[in-house]
């Protein structure tokens, strides 16, 4: 069974860091390409980055910059480093591969 656990959110002014980490089992993690996702208070789910099998990314543009996504195969965990963080990056932030997901971590940008 595929298992998604996010981490690393919470509460950070603007122009804050925060660091999400995705432990993942049940599935050989280094074969798969995997994403971050994220749903802001009353919209619907917006992409934010993917990394490939070897490590190569992608990112949405509103993250771009300012976001890095990084992978430790060894470990079975995903990352997300955010930096310069912005009130409307305000969300939860999911892991995803495929129809599997992650509880999520709230991420709150405010102050």
């Amino acid at each position: 069974e595929v298992q998604l656990v996010e981490s690393g959110g919470g509460l950070v002014q603007p122009g804050g860091s925060l660091r999400l980490s995705c432990l993942v089992s049940g599935f050989t993690f280094s074969l798969f390409g995997m994403s971050w996702v994220r749903q802001a208070p009353g919209k619907g789910l917006e992409w934010v980055s993917y990394v490939d099998r070897s490590g190569g990314s992608t990112y949405a543009d509103s993250v771009k910059g300012r976001f890095t996504i990084a992978r430790d195969n060894a470990r079975k965990r995903m990352y997300l480093q955010m930096n310069n963080l912005k009130p409307e990056d305000t969300a939860v932030y999911y892991c995803n591969l495929g129809n599997s997901w992650g509880q999520g971590t709230q991420v709150a940008v405010s102050g």
